[in-house]
C-alpha cells in the first residue's frame, strides 16, 4: 500500500504527497468513528483510487513521533522559534514556553533573532546571550534582506520543519527566502499597535527536498502549555537540570522553599534572572489552568 504524508488539510480533504505526487484524499469512516483527528504532518498509507485524476483514500495512520496542540499537525522533529527585534518586540515569555513544550516533545530547536537591522547588534547579543549560555542553537537574520537565511538551511534538511512565533515577526518572510519565491503571504503589522496581523490561516507542509518540509503555520500570541505537568516544568528549563538535586525538599517549586538548589544558581548567576522569571510566570499560569480545571 503506497506511503505518504499529509501536506495540507482542508475540511474533509487531504493533500497528500506520495512520491512526488499529490493525491487529493478522502479519510475512511473509522477515523471519524474512533475519534481520530488526521493531522498534517501524518504519515499514511493510501488507497488510490484514481491515479488520472489523483484521488485516493487514506487508510491507515502510521505511528506519530509526536503531536503539537497549537498550531495542529504531527511529526515535527525541528522547530525554529522566531523571535523578532522590533516590530512586534521580542516576547521571552512566550519563547520560553516554547522552549518547554519542544523540549517535552523531544524537537530540535533553533533560536532565529529576526529583524536584527532595527535594533543595535549590542541588544541582539544581550538576549541571544542568555540562550546560547544554556546550549541552544541560535541565529541572526533580517529576512527582508535575506541576511543569513543561509544559516538556517542546514537545519532543514531530513526534518519536519516549524516555523513557530508571534505573528508579524517574519516566519512567512523567512520561509519565502529559503525557497527564493512567494509561497505564503508575508505578515503585516498594525501601524495602531506595532503588532502582526495574522495572514497564514491554516498549515500548510512546502517540500523543501527529498525527505525535508517546511511548515508554515498560523501566528499566535499564546501558548497552551497544559500538557505539561505542574510538577515536571523545571523539568524543560534545561539549565535548571544540573542544580534539582541540590534542593533539600522533594518536589521543590524552587518559588518559595529555602535552602532551592535553582534560587541559589540565580542567586550566583549560573542561571539568568530573566529566565528563572519568566519560569515562575509560567509555573503560576500552569497552577492556576489546574486548580481550574475541575
Amino acid at each position: 500500500m503506497p506511503k505518504g504524508i499529509i501536506i495540507s488539510a482542508s475540511s474533509n480533504l487531504y493533500q497528500t504527497e506520495v512520491e512526488n505526487k499529490i493525491y487529493n484524499c478522502n479519510a475512511r469512516g473509522k477515523f471519524k468513528k474512533d475519534k481520530t483527528n488526521l493531522l498534517v504532518g501524518d504519515k499514511v498509507e493510501i488507497t488510490i483510487a484514481n491515479e488520472e485524476k489523483a484521488e485516493g483514500v487514506i487508510e491507515q495512520i502510521l505511528p506519530r513521533y509526536n503531536e503539537i496542540k497549537r498550531p495542529k499537525m504531527a511529526n515535527l522533529t525541528c522547530i525554529i522559534l522566531v523571535i523578532s527585534m522590533k516590530m512586534p518586540s521580542p516576547d521571552l515569555l512566550l519563547l520560553d514556553k516554547e522552549l518547554a513544550l519542544a523540549k517535552k516533545l523531544k524537537i530540535n530547536t533553533i533560536i532565529c533573532f529576526n529583524k536584527v537591522d532595527l535594533v543595535t547588534q549590542e541588544e541582539v547579543e544581550k538576549l541571544s546571550k542568555i540562550y546560547k549560555n544554556i546550549g541552544y542553537k541560535v541565529i541572526q537574520t533580517n529576512a527582508k534582506n535575506k541576511a543569513e537565511i543561509d544559516k538556517i538551511k542546514p537545519f532543514l534538511e531530513n526534518n519536519i520543519t516549524a516555523f513557530a512565533g508571534n505573528s508579524g515577526v517574519g516566519k512567512s518572510t523567512l520561509t519565502n527566502s529559503i525557497f527564493g519565491t512567494e509561497l505564503t503571504q508575508e505578515g503585516i503589522i498594525s501601524n495602531k499597535n506595532k503588532k502582526g496581523k495574522n495572514t497564514t490561516t491554516k498549515v500548510t507542509l512546502y517540500k523543501y527536498n527529498k525527505n525535508s518540509y517546511i511548515a508554515d503555520t498560523p501566528g499566535f500570541s499564546t501558548l497552551e502549555l497544559t500538557e505539561i505537568p505542574l510538577d515536571e516544568l523545571d523539568k524543560y528549563f534545561i539549565e535548571f537540570l544540573p542544580y534539582l538535586s541540590e534542593c533539600e525538599f522533594g518536589g521543590c517549586t524552587h518559588i518559595k522553599e529555602e535552602k532551592c538548589g535553582v534560587k541559589e544558581a540565580v542567586k550566583d548567576g549560573k542561571i539568568s534572572v530573566e529566565r528563572y522569571e519568566n519560569y515562575k510566570k509560567i509555573y503560576e499560569e500552569l497552577k492556576e489552568k489546574e486548580k481550574n480545571k475541575w
